[in-house]
């Protein structure tokens, strides 16, 4: 199976300071690969890098085939990205957004309704279409944010804590929508807070003050580190930054 995310030794300094520190992992297609850390471990630096928005200091990366320095513009008209403020307009409609998105993507009039058609269903948001999006839940407006990022129906979507402050329901849907999408060979990256949503992807890396601690399904992590959960093992980086068994 081929590989959406490949990158070697990826690093990314600030004068003295390393953001990113000598990161190596490959992310196979469909699959939902989460990257779990505290704040400051380096997340952010590194999907900015795997965008194409931020050239490293060293190391090198694929995303989509495409070299993330040379091939930046591919990268980004290939990829979907959820930021975790829900950039939507909030004196717009479900559908005015929609429509909207669909345009910045360059998609046709008739392209856009077409995959309107499509992911209104599948993400269940057709029953408050003509809803300013300012009087949504947090939950709607999420699955309306996943939606818009879909809507040019990229290879590889990236999404930032797209769950934050988001009732369980509305999780629990939200990851189900997740699965299909993976089911259908769509790549999924997503960084969480929430240890069992990291617990139900496929493979998960550990990122702590840069450095790539763990890497692997978490049912691999867990057994192979004698945790009881992966928050076991979050929670023992967290207290004394030891090292831990890295899987592939």
């Amino acid at each position: 199976m081929p590989y959406t995310i490949e990158i070697s030794e990826l690093t990314k300094r600030f004068g003295d300071i390393y953001a990113v520190n000598n990161l190596s992992f490959k992310v196979e297609q469909g699959t939902i690969f989460g990257v779990l850390g505290p704040n400051g471990s380096g997340k952010s630096t590194t999907i900015r890098m795997l965008c194409g928005l931020m050239h490293p200091t060293s190391g090198s990366g694929r995303v989509l085939g495409y070299d993330i320095v040379s091939g930046a513009e591919q990268i980004k008209e290939n990829i979907g990205y959820m930021n975790q403020k829900f950039s939507l307009y909030e004196d717009l409609t479900v559908i005015e957004n929609m429509h909207f998105f669909g345009r910045i993507y360059g998609l046709s009039p008739r392209e856009t309704r077409e995959h309107l058609s499509k992911l209104k269903e599948e993400m269940q948001l057709d029953v408050r279409e003509n809803q300013l999006v300012q009087t949504l839940s947090g939950g709607w407006k999420q699955r309306l944010a996943l939606a818009c990022a879909f809507l040019h129906r990229p290879r590889l979507l990236i999404l930032d804590e797209p769950t934050a402050g988001v009732d369980p329901v509305s999780r629990r849907l939200f990851w189900q929508i997740l699965d299909d999408l993976r089911k259908r060979g769509i790549t999924i990256l997503v960084t969480t807070h929430y240890m069992d949503e990291a617990e139900r992807c496929d493979i998960t890396a550990l990122i702590f003050h840069g450095k790539l601690k763990a890497f692997g399904s978490p049912s691999k992590l867990i057994n192979e580190n004698e945790g009881t959960s992966l928050e076991d093992i979050f929670i023992n980086l967290a207290r004394n930054g030891d090292e831990i068994n890295e899987t592939a």
